[in-house]
Order: C-alpha cells, then structure tokens, then sequence
C-alpha cells in the first residue's frame, strides 16, 4: 500500500469529525422529537444508546484535529443546524422515518469509510484500525434501524434519496472547505 498524502489524510480527519459531529446532531433532533411532541421510551433509549458511539468517534477525531493542527470544516455551524433539523424533522414523521434517517446516513457512512480504509497505509495504522471498529459501530447502528422499523417503502424511498443525497453533499464540501 502507498502512502498517501498528508492533505489527503486531513481531508479524511476533517470530513469524519464532521459527519460524527453530524450524527450527534441528527440523534439530538430526535431526542428534542422525542422529548417534546413524540413520546416512545424505547425508541428514546435506542438513539441515546447509538449517540454514545457517535460520541466516542467524535472525540477520536476531535483529538486528531488538535493533535494534527488540521482546521475543522468552516461549515459546522450550518451542518449542526441542519442535523438537528433533519433529526427532529425525521422523528415528527414517525417511527420508521427516524430509524430510516439513521440507516441512510449509515449507509451512506458505510461507503465512505470503507474507501478511507482502503486508502490508509502503515503509516496511519492507528487511524485506520478507529476507522474500522468506527464502521462497525455505524453497521451496527443501521442493523439497529432495520429493525425497528426503518423501511425504503412507499414514500420512504424518496426520504431516504433525499437523505443519502444531502449526506454525500455535505461530505464532498467537509473535505475540501
């Protein structure tokens, strides 16, 4: 395996700080959902177990931004926003469209993870072995929300489209700005 460049491993921390930072923002939309019109104790108790993970990778990457100097996405403001939005939006919409947010967002993690593993050489070997057990967590986050419910049915297919779109569209941006 090549090494790759130094811009190219920023990009990597840049973007995955942001689309973990994301994932906290999403599950705090629909925990607000959740604490205010929507009342589902189980489904309450699902997310918070799942915005633990994201947590856990958001400081790893917190950590490597500082560590690396690498600036943070000037967006993250406005992705922070729309997380919240989308989460709460998502949740106000039922059951299966909050669990169906989750397992696109996943999905969508999925893809992009396993392509910065299969990037990553020696010289990132720490970096690359968070990446895995990260994408095992997102896995297993989208295992989760098939089961409880998330479905690409009907309507829902649409949902997840504009979803996994606005997903891979925030990630081009985080890694260049």
């Amino acid at each position: 395996m090549t090494k790759i460049n130094k811009k190219k491993i920023e990009e990597f921390i840049r973007v995955d700080h942001a689309g973990e930072r994301g994932a906290i923002k999403i599950y705090e939309g629909q925990l607000l959902a959740l604490n205010t019109f929507i009342k589902d104790d189980d489904l309450k108790k699902t997310i918070e177990e799942m915005k633990k993970h994201e947590k856990e990778h958001c400081d790893y990457f917190e950590n490597e931004i500082k560590k690396r100097n690498i600036n943070p996405t000037k967006l993250l403001p406005l992705w922070d926003l729309m997380g919240v939005g989308l989460g709460f939006g998502s949740t106000i919409l039922g059951k299966k469209a909050a669990m169906l947010c989750t397992a696109s967002v996943e999905e969508v993690i999925d893809k992009h993870y396993l392509d910065q593993i299969k990037q990553l050489g020696n010289d990132e070997k720490n970096l690359k072995k968070k990446i895995v057990k990260f994408r095992e967590d997102e896995l297993n986050h989208k295992d989760i929300a098939y089961e409880k419910g998330a479905t690409k049915k009907g309507i829902y297919s649409i949902l997840d489209k504009v979803i996994k779109t606005g997903s891979k569209i925030a990630i081009n941006i985080s890694e260049k700005i």
